[in-house]
């Protein structure tokens, strides 16, 4: 718990003296695109929260080498591989100027490192032929690194509110930590408990009122951490299903997935061009839509923050039952069947105006009596 605790404060720290001092580069520091198709804040926000939590992570991760240095190099190792992904994005943080596939390709280039340094690979998929394929250092490579910047652009896809991707991350890495206590993996339970504690440190600061976002290097390398410390808990636990983390990371996942079958299937798009109807965004536009009763910044912000909830419910659907039945395959892949079902659902009733009237969010003064 120490190294929870430190990489909180550090984390809390670091990201409140990014909001403190902001604004002396404000052109440079904060988001002042306002009417972007994705954007909903009303007014410049920095948004270098990786920043935060990177610090937060390494400081933690460093005090651990006095008692536990087979730990701490473990997890050094892992953000050292993350820094391509962790740079490119803070670069298109700070300059606009990243393309989506430039990031792509450094947080693949990232998992490459890690497959290459560390040996963190993706050796088998609980599906026999497959794992056969995966026995190939050549194909368990290509999987390993499309696997980990698919999950790191999921990520990314998701964090659209306060709130939002930081406390599914946060759920995910308890889970992570959970089941890495029960195998008794001591580098898993430790850099999922110091991300617990990092990305706490952020959200304090960005919700509820949104001071801070945390912007696309936070989000690869959340991302990233979650992919390696996923993929290292299954390959060197052979208890653990390698359905687990398919489940515990089936909202960013099928969200991504669902959105390049809408874009490219339904509206005849490019999947990489922004759109404002994912689902999070639709839970913001219609059954947030009686949060508020003014336009003001006040308000607006408000009005974002509870949209977070109701997809942290959702997350919460693949979550808990992966952590229950993390070494039980085909109850992971009965529940990865329930969340698509359950997603499609909810999007399909709130795209027709039929959602259920207590999914809609009404403030108490405006109900008719």
């Amino acid at each position: 718990m120490l190294s929870f605790a430190l990489a909180f404060l550090v984390s809390l720290l670091v990201t409140l003296l990014i909001v403190r001092f902001a604004h002396l580069q404000e052109g440079v520091l904060g988001d002042t695109d306002l009417a972007g198709v994705q954007k909903f804040h009303t007014r410049p926000v920095p948004r270098i929260g990786g920043v935060g939590i990177l610090c937060g992570l390494t400081a933690s991760a460093v005090q651990l080498r006095w008692g536990y240095p087979a730990v701490s190099g473990g997890i050094l190792g892992i953000i050292a591989c993350g820094m391509p992904a962790f740079l490119a994005g803070l670069v298109e943080d700070l300059t606009k100027r990243v393309t989506p596939l430039v990031r792509l390709v450094c947080t693949m280039a990232a998992a490459g490192l890690a497959y290459a340094f560390l040996n963190i690979a993706v050796t088998r998929i609980s599906v026999p032929p497959l794992d056969f394929l995966l026995s190939y250092a050549v194909i368990s490579c290509t999987v390993t690194v499309l696997a980990v910047a698919a999950l790191a652009n999921a990520v990314n896809i998701i964090d659209g509110f306060n709130g939002l991707a930081s406390m599914v991350g946060f759920m995910m890495f308890a889970s992570l930590a959970y089941v890495a206590f029960q195998v008794h993996d001591p580098v898993v339970l430790s850099g999922s408990l110091i991300m617990m504690g990092a990305v706490m440190g952020f959200f304090i600061w960005n919700f509820p009122a949104g001071l801070i976002f945390l912007g696309d290097g936070g989000a690869y390398f959340v991302g990233f951490m979650l992919a390696e410390l996923s993929i290292m808990l299954v390959m060197r636990n052979r208890d653990v299903s390698a359905w687990y983390p398919v489940l515990l990371f089936m909202y960013p996942i099928f969200e991504t997935c669902f959105s390049i079958y809408r874009k490219k299937f339904i509206r005849g798009m490019s999947p990489g061009i922004p759109d404002g109807v994912h689902l999070h965004m639709l839970v913001y536009k219609r059954l947030m839509r009686w949060a508020v009763g003014a336009k003001n910044a006040h308000e607006l912000t408000r009005r974002n923050s509870l949209t977070s909830p109701y997809l942290w419910l959702l997350c919460l659907i693949a979550v808990i039952p992966a952590t229950l039945f993390w070494r039980h395959t085909l109850h992971l892949f009965c529940f990865v069947v329930v969340f698509a079902a359950t997603y499609v659902w909810l999007y399909i009733s709130i795209v027709r105006f039929k959602a259920p009237r207590w999914l809609v969010f009404r403030r108490p003064h405006a109900v008719k009596k």
